[in-house]
């Protein structure tokens, strides 16, 4: 089936549960490329990464643009990252110091 027949209800993303009516639809708003359709959807900001939805949306952006899928930019992919309390820096670097290791 070609991404244009899908049911416009069918979850492209299922981390942030968008759908293929709303990827269309900021694609029709001139949104081309995999980074501004995350950027304004939240698609492939889930916990996999967008490795679950990133061929998905490319197929879409292909359909609706003509342009073949290897043509297509490839989203910047950035690792998950996890805020981190400044204390238990601190408490590192003490421990490290009394164990005689300096600033490492």
């Amino acid at each position: 089936m070609e991404p244009s027949e899908k049911s416009p209800e069918i979850i492209i993303c299922r981390c942030e549960d968008i759908t293929a009516a709303e990827v269309r639809k900021l694609i029709t708003k001139g949104y081309r490329t995999p980074d501004e359709v995350k950027r304004f959807s939240r698609c492939g900001m889930g916990q996999c990464q967008g490795r679950t939805c990133r061929n998905l949306v490319l197929q879409e952006i292909s359909a609706a643009t003509g342009q073949e899928v290897k043509d297509i930019p490839m989203a910047t992919f950035r690792p998950p990252t996890k805020p981190v309390k400044l204390g238990l820096f601190a408490k590192a670097r003490a421990e490290s110091a009394a164990e005689g290791g300096g600033d490492r």
